[in-house]
């Protein structure tokens, strides 16, 4: 059976976000492992005073639900996506990317892997990780999405790390279309890319995303990247990390704000500046709400609704149903999950 989405959009709107409470509160964030090289030749920039400042930052925000990507394990690390978890109460789940050949020798000699994860200060009901086309590249990367249960209801909260390939943009496209559209769902990614890209466009057609700082900041460039984790001023140009967001069928969402955060710099022990990572994160509110439309092949639209929310509402994108799979470049395999305040075997400091 075809459902259709409302994607009736408010930004704002100070009294609705009063009878409600507050509204959900996400964060996307690339945390940068430290390099390639950053076991055999060098400190990652910092890796432990950058993760000490990370979550510093992340407890003054107050997230609900976080998708990192670059989260890291390694034997002089630890299980970054794990310790970040432990230290601000958080269950989490996660999935290692990797090279797809002899990826245990590569893992060797890089001494650490890295994957995409999902921590939430909500229970994580059931957990899912796929992995994305090839698409020619020797690197294998991840969606993971945690079936997260809030106190407005349930919701899927997916983290993702694409390099600039379309056909990867594509394949994370597909790989969320098997997702239940009658829960809404939530893209926290860095996906290497503009919004203006046309496969950024796509992915959010088909999967009738919203981009949450655009709807709130109209205009404003929202640059994430690239910092200079050692440069003494902001160096970041462009903007490829996204809090994307899509209601469930016969639901609305309204986007309250979102900013541009963890941007804020701290001094290494030569005093010198140091930044988070190279990206700065992203976080929007959010409310997801009951909406006008209906399932079936129509919307029924209330006559007072503006001309653009009806016509956003007559245009969502419609899923086959239950029928849909990927591709046979998509396969499905287990996340790694954790529980809140667990703590991994090599914790090290992060300032607790």
């Amino acid at each position: 059976m075809r459902w259709l989405v409302c994607a009736l959009v408010l930004v704002g709107a100070p009294a609705a976000a009063a009878e409600g409470g507050r509204p959900l509160r996400v964060v996307s964030l690339n945390l940068y492992h430290g390099g390639v090289t950053s076991v055999r030749w060098g400190d990652g920039d910092l890796l432990e005073r950058r993760l000490a400042m990370v979550v510093e930052q992340l407890r003054q925000i107050d997230a609900d639900v976080i998708g990192v990507q670059e989260a890291s394990t390694g034997r002089d690390r630890g299980d970054v996506a794990a310790r970040l978890a432990a230290a601000l109460g958080y269950g989490w789940v996660r999935a290692p990317a990797g090279w797809r050949w002899v990826p245990w020798l590569v893992h060797g000699a890089l001494g650490f892997d890295e994957g995409p994860a999902v921590l939430s200060r909500f229970p994580i009901l059931s957990s899912q990780a796929t992995a994305l086309a090839p698409c020619g590249l020797g690197y294998r990367r991840m969606v993971v999405c945690a079936r997260v249960v809030s106190p407005d209801g349930p919701l899927d909260a997916c983290s993702a790390h694409t390099s600039s390939s379309a056909c990867e943009h594509r394949s994370l496209t597909a790989a969320l279309r098997q997702r239940d559209g009658a829960v809404p769902l939530l893209l926290l990614g860095d996906l290497n890319a503009r919004p203006d890209r046309r496969s950024i466009h796509g992915l959010e057609r088909k999967l009738g995303l919203v981009d949450a700082f655009a709807t709130a900041n109209p205009g404003a460039p929202g640059f994430t990247v690239w910092q200079s984790p050692r440069e003494s001023r902001p160096t970041a140009t462009r903007r490829v990390d996204y809090v994307l967001a899509r209601p469930a069928a016969n639901g609305a969402l309204r986007v309250a704000a979102s900013w541009i955060v963890l941007r804020a710099p701290g001094r290494g022990p030569d005093l010198r500046m140091l930044w988070p990572s190279d990206h700065y994160g992203v976080l929007a509110e959010l409310r997801f709400e009951p909406g006008a439309c209906v399932p079936g092949d129509g919307a029924e639209v209330p006559a007072g609704l503006p001309d653009p929310a009806r016509e956003r509402c007559d245009a969502r994108p419609r899923s086959e149903g239950p029928g849909i799979r990927s591709g046979p470049d998509e396969a499905q395999v287990p996340a790694r999950m954790g529980r809140g305040r667990q703590r991994p075997r090599r914790l090290r400091a992060l300032g607790l």
